[in-house]
C-alpha cells in the first residue's frame, strides 16, 4: 500500500478534526446552519438558543470525545509495544475493567465527580499491577503469559461490576448502565481530557526512539543500555493513568485502542515518532465520530457509544487481520 507523504500526514489529520468538529457542531436532533455555529463560536456574542446549543451541550461532547479518543488510542499504541502483542490494548487487559469498577464504588458512594476521576485511575492501575504480579513466574513475565492473565483479571473484572450493579439502587441503576456502555453525554470534563492528551502525545513522541528500540524486543533494547524494566513501568504507569482518565470519563469504550494503531501502523508504518500522534488524532475522530452517529441515527433518541465503537470496530478488526494475512 502506498503511503501518504509524511509532512501531510499531521496536517492532514488535524483539519480532518476540525472539519469533524464542525460537523458535531452543526448536525443533532436539531440541525443548524454552519454560518450559526460559527457565529455562536464568536466570543462575546448575544445569547440565542443556537448559542446555548453549540457550547453548553454539542461543544463539550465533541471535545470530550475527542480526548477520550486520544488517549485510548494512545495507551493501546503503548500496550502494543509493551506486550508485543497486535492484541493488546486497555480493556483486553483487564485495565479499563478495574477502572470501571473502582468508578461505579464511587458512584454508588455518591462520591465527588473529581474523586470518581481518581478512582478510576487507581482503580487501572491497581488491575494492572495485579496482571503483573499474577503473571509473574520463572524468568519473570512474558508477553503472551501478561495477555493470558489480562483477559482473566478482565474477566474477574466484568463478573464485579455485574455485582455491583445488581445491587444498586433502581434510581441509578440505568444511568449506570448507560455509563457503562459508554456515554458522552455529561462529560463536562474536556480541558484536562485534551490537556492529558497532548502530554502523552509529546512524551510519547519524545520517547518515539526508545519505542522504537523496545518494539524490537527486550534484548535489542539491553544491548543499547536501556533500563528496559523501568521504562516498561513508566510506559504502565502513563497507560493507567490514560485508561483511567478516559474510562472515568465516558465509561466503556472499546475498539478504539485496539483497531486505531493497526490503522495507523498500516498506513504510515512503525516509526512511533509519527505514529502516537498520529494515532491520537485518528483516535480522536474515530470516538468524534461514534458519537455524531450515537447524536443522529434515532434522534431525538441517544445510542451508547461503546455499543456503536464495538459494533463497527469488530468487523473492521477482522479485516485488517484478513489483510495483514494476505
Amino acid at each position: 500500500m502506498r503511503r501518504p507523504p509524511v509532512p501531510l500526514v499531521l496536517p492532514a489529520l488535524a483539519l480532518g478534526v476540525v472539519a469533524l468538529l464542525l460537523l458535531s457542531l452543526a448536525l443533532g436532533s436539531a440541525p443548524l446552519p454552519l454560518a450559526e455555529v460559527l457565529a455562536a463560536l464568536q466570543p462575546g456574542g448575544e445569547p440565542t438558543l443556537a448559542r446555548d446549543v453549540v457550547l453548553e451541550l454539542r461543544l463539550p461532547r465533541a471535545l470530550a470525545a475527542l480526548g477520550v479518543g486520544a488517549l485510548l488510542a494512545l495507551s493501546g499504541s503503548i500496550l502494543q509495544v509493551l506486550l508485543r502483542n497486535p492484541l493488546a490494548d486497555p480493556y483486553v487487559l483487564g485495565v479499563s475493567g478495574g477502572a470501571s469498577v473502582a468508578a461505579l464504588l464511587g458512584l454508588m458512594a455518591g462520591v465527588p465527580v473529581a474523586a470518581v476521576d481518581g478512582l478510576a485511575a487507581l482503580g487501572a492501575l491497581g488491575a494492572g499491577l495485579l496482571v503483573f504480579a499474577l503473571a509473574q513466574g520463572p524468568g519473570g513475565w512474558t508477553p503472551a503469559r501478561l495477555l493470558l492473565t489480562g483477559v482473566v483479571v478482565a474477566a474477574g473484572a466484568g463478573s464485579v461490576v455485574s455485582l455491583l450493579l445488581s445491587l444498586s439502587d433502581d434510581t441509578r441503576l440505568r444511568g449506570m448502565v448507560f455509563w457503562l456502555l459508554g456515554d458522552l453525554s455529561r462529560s463536562q470534563r474536556w480541558g484536562w481530557l485534551l490537556g492529558l492528551a497532548a502530554v502523552a502525545t509529546l512524551a510519547g513522541r519524545a520517547l518515539g526512539r526508545h519505542l522504537n528500540v523496545l518494539a524490537q524486543g527486550e534484548t535489542q533494547a539491553q544491548s543499547v543500555g536501556m533500563n528496559v524494566r523501568g521504562f516498561q513501568a513508566g510506559l504502565f504507569v502513563l497507560t493507567a493513568l490514560m485508561t483511567g482518565a478516559a474510562v472515568s470519563a465516558a465509561g466503556s469504550i472499546g475498539f478504539i485502542g485496539l483497531v486505531t494503531p493497526h490503522l495507523v501502523r498500516m498506513s504510515l508504518g512503525t516509526d512511533h515518532r509519527l505514529m502516537l500522534p498520529s494515532a491520537a488524532l485518528l483516535g480522536g475522530m474515530l470516538l468524534m465520530a461514534a458519537d455524531l452517529a450515537a447524536r443522529t441515527l434515532v434522534a431525538p433518541r441517544q445510542l451508547p457509544v461503546g455499543a456503536l465503537t464495538a459494533l463497527v470496530g469488530v468487523p473492521v478488526f477482522l479485516y485488517l487481520m484478513s489483510r495483514q494475512q494476505r
